[in-house]
């Protein structure tokens, strides 16, 4: 099985993690499953940026984003070539290293219950 490492963030996850997801899994669901915190806004319907990550290792092994994912990472925080959105990006067989940024769009940090709707 695929292993995601989460690199530290100071509120999210501040020793990092490392855990193995089943392949076909998006990496926000993944996080979420993991007691990673991640911001989902528009509950992972690809209609906002609160979910973006960084994928600093393994991204040429996601499936290619699609034009709708593309145009609302524009508005995303701190955006990079391997930046994508948590809720788009689905695991293949390859780990992946992310990172989860500082900010995000949203003035205030959404709270979601644990019991998430996967």
């Amino acid at each position: 099985m695929p292993i995601i490492t989460v690199l530290p963030h100071k509120e999210l996850c501040p020793n990092g993690a490392r855990f193995e997801v089943e392949a076909g899994e998006t990496v926000c669901n993944a996080l979420l499953v993991h007691d990673i915190a991640i911001e989902h806004a528009c509950e992972q319907s690809c209609a906002c940026t609160t979910c973006h990550v960084i994928v600093r290792e393994g991204f040429k092994s996601l499936p290619p984003s699609e034009e709708e994912e593309d145009d609302l990472l524009d508005k995303a925080w701190g955006l990079t070539p391997l930046s994508r959105l948590s809720c788009q990006a689905v695991v293949t067989q390859s780990d992946l290293t992310v990172e989860i940024p500082k900010y995000t769009i949203n003035h205030a940090r959404e709270h979601h219950d644990k019991d998430w709707d996967i």
